[in-house]
C-alpha cells in the first residue's frame, strides 16, 4: 500500500521497511501493520487533538509531570505551544506506561520507540500468527469467560502494583493473543498515587470487566473485585500473588459522631492557639 504521510519519516529513517496495511482506526489513532527487517510490528499513528473523539481528558492529565514550569504554564493557558506540549504528554503517557507495565509482567504490547507522533511496538498475534482479535469479537464459553476474567483481574492488580491505572478498560481495548488477553490503548493511563480520581477510575475499569464477562458467566455478577483490590492497595498489602475472593466485608459499626466532633473541635482550638503565638 501507499505509505501514509505520517509514516514517511520512519521509512526515510530506516525504522520501517514496508507498510503492509492498515489494521484498524479508532478514536485515538490509526494502527498499521509494518515490517521492520524480518519482524512484523504495528505502528500506532496518533490522531490530532481536534480529530479525537476522546474528549474528557482533563481528569486523566491530573498528576502528569512536564519537563519544566514554562511548559506547565503554557499548557494551563492553552497556547499553541501549550497544546503541542499537551499532545506530547498525552502520547508519552502511553509509551511510559507500556515500558513500566511490560517490566512489571503485565501482558501489554512491547514498545520499541515513539517518533514524530508514531508509536512502534510489537504486533499482538493469535495462536495462528494472525493479528489478534479484540475481546468483543471472540465467542466465549462460561469457562473461558471465567478464565479470561481471572487473568485480567490479575493484570489490573499487577498494573496497580506498578502504580498505573488504565482508566478506560473495556472489551474494546483488550486483544485475545496467544496465551490469553493482552491490554492495549494506554494514552489515558493515570498514576494511581497522584490522581485524585484514581479510585473511581480503577473501580470503573474493574466493573467494566465484570459487566462484560458476567454476560457469559453469571456467577461474576455479584463480585466486588474493585473494592477488594483497592482496599488492599490503600493498606499497602496488595501484591500480584494475593489471593482474591471478589467479596468485601462491610464495616457496619456505627461511627462515633461525638468522638469525631470532639477531635474537630480540638483541632480548631489548637490552630487558634498556634495563630495567637505566631
Amino acid at each position: 500500500m501507499k505509505t501514509p504521510k505520517r509514516l514517511v519519516p520512519l521509512v526515510e529513517e530506516g525504522l520501517i521497511d514496508e507498510v503492509v496495511g492498515q489494521l484498524m482506526s479508532g478514536k485515538e489513532a490509526t494502527v498499521y501493520v509494518v515490517r521492520c527487517g524480518e519482524a512484523i510490528r504495528c505502528a500506532k499513528v496518533y490522531k490530532e487533538a481536534n480529530q479525537r473523539s476522546f474528549r474528557k481528558n482533563a481528569s486523566y492529565q491530573e498528576g502528569r509531570k512536564v519537563k519544566n514550569s514554562r511548559q506547565a504554564r503554557a499548557m494551563e493557558k492553552g497556547s499553541r505551544y501549550g497544546r503541542k506540549m499537551q499532545e506530547e504528554v498525552w502520547q508519552s503517557a502511553e509509551v511510559d506506561a507500556l515500558y513500566r507495565l511490560s517490566a512489571a509482567g503485565v501482558r501489554v504490547p512491547q514498545p520499541h520507540l515513539c517518533f514524530e507522533g508514531v508509536l512502534l511496538m510489537d504486533l499482538v498475534v493469535d495462536t495462528e500468527g494472525h493479528a489478534a482479535p479484540r475481546l468483543n469479537d471472540v465467542e466465549l464459553s462460561e469457562s473461558l469467560a471465567l478464565e479470561f476474567h481471572a487473568m485480567l483481574i490479575n493484570q489490573v492488580v499487577r498494573m496497580l502494583c506498578a502504580g498505573i491505572i488504565h482508566g478506560d478498560l473495556s472489551e474494546y481495548n483488550i486483544l485475545v493473543g496467544e496465551g490469553g488477553p493482552v491490554i492495549i490503548d494506554l494514552p489515558q493511563a493515570i498514576d494511581a498515587a497522584s490522581n485524585s480520581n484514581a479510585a473511581e477510575m480503577f473501580e470503573r475499569d474493574v466493573i467494566n470487566l465484570r459487566t462484560y464477562f458476567s454476560a457469559f458467566a453469571p456467577t461474576l455478577k455479584d463480585t466486588q473485585f474493585g473494592k477488594e483490590i483497592w482496599a488492599h492497595f490503600e493498606s499497602g498489602l496488595l501484591t500480584p500473588e494475593l489471593a482474591l475472593t471478589g467479596h468485601v466485608v462491610l464495616d457496619e459499626r456505627l461511627a462515633d459522631v461525638d468522638a469525631v466532633l470532639l477531635q474537630v473541635e480540638m483541632a480548631i482550638k489548637e490552630n487558634e492557639i498556634r495563630r495567637m503565638c505566631e
